[in-house]
């Protein structure tokens, strides 16, 4: 039926739209003027010492702090995020964070905040994920923080905290995460909802005489979900209370696992796509701890139907595609291959949560996801000068567009980047799969390395790291393609190939075929370096071009990295303390004196990582999985 409006009427309707969006614009102002979350943004700036002036264009005089870096708006132009991780910031947090009322996440971690966690903080209601792991705080926790119920994530861990964990979280009924491990705390631990509760390197707490379980205590429920799930807060305590009392009847207890067997099924069928921590007013607009959900029809309006014109590469996790979301914003959509394989909706949306607290410059940072029953999709910004791989022979009037500065700058920022995943973040992440394809370069060529965590992500139901071998044949470290057993030193075997890779610009895998030589990269770059050939090994376009010591000390850094024994590769913190020029001499001294030891279960090692390759049954797998991502 057609509805026609008078010229009253359109007048009336006129003047409410302005009325309306007057009051979501002054929502928060004063009657002189002053909008409060400015005012408590600026104060939290004054507060803290900031070395790489992140907060520089944090402006008193603005109206609406949602330009601002670091800081994260809803569609009402309310506050919702304040992100600030890695920055080496320090001095206090100021107590008027507790005046952004509309707060839902907050993360700050691996900085130097040293102080009290204020009461204030129990004034956010609305607060769902709060991280100040790796700082400096200390004293008590305040007991203000069973106000938040709202709350899931809560990372205190790696501080220095003292006293007890306040009883008054037990109230918080929304917790999947509490983690207050590496602290200084004491006394009896209340029984959180949390499905994990980490407390480990708190000596009072995990001492020899203490009766605590300093694993993962409260491990994940199997029968309940957490409350966000089903939008109701209190139906998973009334579901837990109806279980206990009727726990000693066997039949009563197989008859509440059915009916919430069904209930979940039902739930799981009437909406595909429903975030793990997010209840039924869930709004697609917010950004929920800096990731944002994206519906499947949205994303592929965006890749143009997944056209094939704007694919940006292929790889064993899926087809990377450039796209164009509605507001303009350039992205780059990576639509993951065996969707089926990857498990529940909640598992795969847990991982993608765990993969978007690693923040770093050198890092790729996961702007959101898009979940159903037949499709897993991530979103990233979009790197416009590609992968190290795609530009590594690629020149301007002659010249490469990778130099010899430029490709030093890419490994130091790599090695930056993986020091992070291994050494800083929480949970560590191995990458398992370091190569030129997988290093991206922003408009400035810094190097940004991609394609974290994902190997974990489709792993999931292992929960140490023996998998089945993903990654390309060349970069993958012998006792890996060996067991199948990753580590952090299988990541720095794969370095040191990256290495070789931006001093000969050739890839690992396809090395000699051109030139007929048997063997492959490392091989090849062993004997040169034994005949003192260092030179016939450099990347021909850089025309000698380059500096002959840093040559020298990359080469020798790349070697150090890719030895057999995984024992005596150093730790990617070693590596850019070599590759900055510290510590590299007496490293390379002590390799030269140590006869390499045989793998467990071998009768002998292979001289050359072909010959290796060749051994392995395992290789095939591999190399289905090669290719850029």
């Amino acid at each position: 039926m057609e509805m026609r409006l008078c010229g009253c009427e359109i007048l009336v309707l006129g003047a409410f739209c302005i009325w309306t969006w007057l009051n979501v614009a002054y929502a928060t102002l004063s009657p002189s003027g002053v909008n409060y979350e400015v005012v408590a943004l600026m104060s939290i700036k004054d507060d803290l010492k900031d070395p790489r002036n992140v907060m520089d264009n944090w402006d008193l005089s603005s109206v609406d702090p949602c330009s601002w870096r670091m800081v994260t708006c809803n569609s009402d132009r309310s506050v919702l995020a304040l992100g600030l991780p890695s920055q080496n910031l320090s001095g206090k947090l100021s107590p008027a964070l507790g005046n952004l009322s509309n707060l839902q996440s907050i993360t700050l971690q691996n900085n130097a905040i040293s102080g009290t966690i204020m009461d204030a903080i129990g004034k956010l209601q609305k607060l769902q994920t709060l991280d100040l792991s790796g700082n400096l705080f200390s004293g008590q926790l305040p007991s203000s923080l069973g106000d938040l119920k709202n709350l899931n994530f809560l990372r205190l861990n790696n501080n220095s905290l003292t006293g007890t964990v306040p009883e008054s979280l037990s109230e918080v009924g929304a917790l999947t995460l509490v983690d207050v491990s590496y602290n200084n705390l004491s006394g009896p631990l209340p029984k959180l909802s949390a499905r994990t509760f980490r407390i480990i390197g708190n000596p009072l707490l995990c001492g020899q005489n203490s009766a605590n379980n300093c694993s993962n205590i409260y491990p994940e429920p199997l029968s309940f979900p957490p409350d966000g799930f089903t939008g109701q807060p209190s139906a998973n305590k009334k579901s837990h209370h109806l279980a206990v009392a009727l726990g000693t009847s066997l039949s009563a207890a197989f008859l509440i696992i059915l009916v919430i067997t069904l209930l979940l099924w039902w739930k799981y069928r009437k909406n595909q796509q429903i975030f793990f921590d997010v209840n039924e007013h869930y709004d697609p607009e917010v950004c929920l701890g800096h990731l944002r959900r994206y519906t499947f029809k949205e994303l592929r309006a965006a890749t143009d139907h997944f056209n094939a014109k704007n694919i940006l590469g292929k790889g064993g996790y899926g087809i990377v595609y450039k796209a164009t979301l509605n507001d303009g914003t350039t992205v780059a959509v990576k639509r993951l291959i065996d969707s089926n394989t990857f498990g529940g909706e909640i598992q795969f949306q847990t991982e993608v949560e765990t993969i978007s607290l690693a923040v770093h410059r050198n890092l790729l940072r996961l702007w959101g996801f898009c979940s159903t029953e037949n499709e897993r999709l991530l979103v990233y910004p979009f790197m416009p000068n590609g992968s190290v791989a795609s530009r590594l022979k690629d020149n301007i009037q002659g010249r490469p567009v990778l130099d010899w500065l430029r490709r030093k700058s890419i490994a130091l920022g790599t090695a930056r980047g993986l020091l992070y995943l291994h050494e800083q973040c929480d949970p560590k992440i191995i990458h398992r799969d370091v190569k030129a394809a997988n290093i991206l370069l922003d408009e400035d060529f810094e190097a940004v390395v991609g394609d974290f965590g994902l190997a974990k992500l489709l792993d999931h139901r292992d929960s140490h790291v023996t998998t089945a071998v993903r990654g390309t044949v060349g970069h993958i470290a012998p006792e890996y393609l060996s067991t199948g057993q990753s580590s952090d030193k299988t990541d720095v075997f794969g370095f040191g190939i990256l290495l070789l890779e931006l001093i000969t610009g050739q890839k690992a895998l396809d090395f000699g075929r051109a030139a007929n030589q048997k063997g492959i990269m490392l091989d090849w770059v062993k004997k040169l370096h034994l005949e003192g050939k260092l030179n016939l090994m450099v990347d021909k376009a850089l025309q000698n071009e380059y500096d002959r010591v840093e040559l020298q000390e990359m080469v020798q850094v790349a070697l150090l990295c890719t030895q057999f024994s995984p024992g005596y590769r150093p730790k990617m913190s070693e590596v850019l303390r070599m590759l900055e020029g510290e510590g590299l001499v007496e490293r390379w001294e002590a390799s030269q004196s140590v006869e390499t030891p045989r793998f467990q279960g071998l009768e002998s090692i292979p001289q050359r990582y072909s010959d290796y390759i060749e051994e392995t049954s395992l290789v095939a797998e591999a190399m289905e999985l090669s290719g850029p991502r």
